[in-house]
C-alpha cells in the first residue's frame, strides 16, 4: 500500500508546554496531517465525554518487539490460525469500536479518521483468522517511521488478539518499537514495560524518521 504524502498540520504539539498529567491538550481536529504528526511529537487522540482530546501518558506502555514473550499455551494457540494485513481494516476498526466492551471509547470521528488514514497507507491492521478464514481477532495502529502506535485490538476466540500482536511485532522487527499508550496487566504478560514521557518522546524522535517496516515501506 503506497503512502500518500500529507502537507503540513496548522497544529502544533508542544511537549515542552504540556502538563504533568496523562491528557496534555483539547481541541484541534482529526485530519490526517494533525492526528501523523501528533504521533510524531508522542500524542494521540482520544475522546472523552463528547470532547476531543489529545493524550501522552506519564508513564507510556511500550514493547519492543525483542521482549515480546510468547508461552507455551499461545504457541499452540496459534497454530490454529492464520495472520493478515490490512485485509480487513474496516471489520478491525468496528470489532474494537463495539459499545458493549468495557471502555469502549472509538466513536463515529475517530473511526472515520482512522478508515481515511488507512486509505492513505499510514493506519494499518493485523487480522487473526480461523483456518476457515472467520475474522476471530485482530488490531489497529498507526505506521510512522520505525514506530507502530497501537491503538486497540480485540478477540472473539482465546489468544487472537495476543497472536496478531506477536505477528505485528515480528513486523515491526527488533529495530522498531510498538506504542501500546498504557501498560495493563495482560499486556504487561506479553513483555510490554512502562517508559517515562521523557524517555518515550526522547526514543521515538529517531525511529519516526526512520525507514518504515519493508512490509508498509
Amino acid at each position: 500500500m503506497t503512502r500518500a504524502p500529507l502537507p503540513p498540520s496548522p497544529w502544533a504539539f508542544e511537549p515542552d508546554q504540556w502538563p504533568d498529567d496523562d491528557c496534555v491538550a483539547g481541541g484541534a481536529d482529526l485530519a490526517p496531517a494533525t492526528i501523523v504528526d501528533a504521533y510524531r511529537r508522542g500524542a494521540f487522540p482520544m475522546p472523552h465525554d463528547g470532547r476531543l482530546l489529545w493524550w501522552s501518558p506519564v508513564r507510556r506502555g511500550i514493547l519492543q518487539p525483542a521482549d515480546l514473550r510468547i508461552s507455551r499455551s499461545l504457541t499452540r494457540s496459534m497454530r490454529h490460525f492464520t495472520i493478515t494485513t490490512d485485509e480487513s481494516f474496516e471489520a478491525v476498526i468496528d470489532a474494537c469500536a463495539d459499545p458493549r466492551r468495557p471502555g469502549a471509547w472509538i466513536d463515529s470521528p475517530i473511526r472515520e479518521a482512522y478508515v481515511r488514514l488507512h486509505r492513505l497507507g499510514w493506519a494499518h491492521s493485523i487480522e487473526t483468522r480461523t483456518a476457515e478464514g472467520e475474522l476471530v481477532g485482530g488490531l489497529y495502529g498507526l505506521s510512522v517511521g520505525a514506530l507502530f502506535a497501537g491503538e486497540s485490538m480485540f478477540h472473539h476466540a482465546t489468544d487472537a488478539s495476543k497472536a496478531a500482536l506477536v505477528a505485528l511485532a515480528r513486523i515491526v522487527g527488533d529495530e522498531g518499537l510498538i506504542d501500546t499508550q498504557w501498560q495493563t496487566p495482560h499486556l504487561a504478560t506479553l513483555g510490554v514495560t512502562e517508559w517515562s514521557r521523557d524517555r518515550y518522546l526522547r526514543e521515538i524522535e529517531p525511529l519516526v524518521d526512520a525507514p518504515p517496516p519493508a512490509l508498509w515501506a
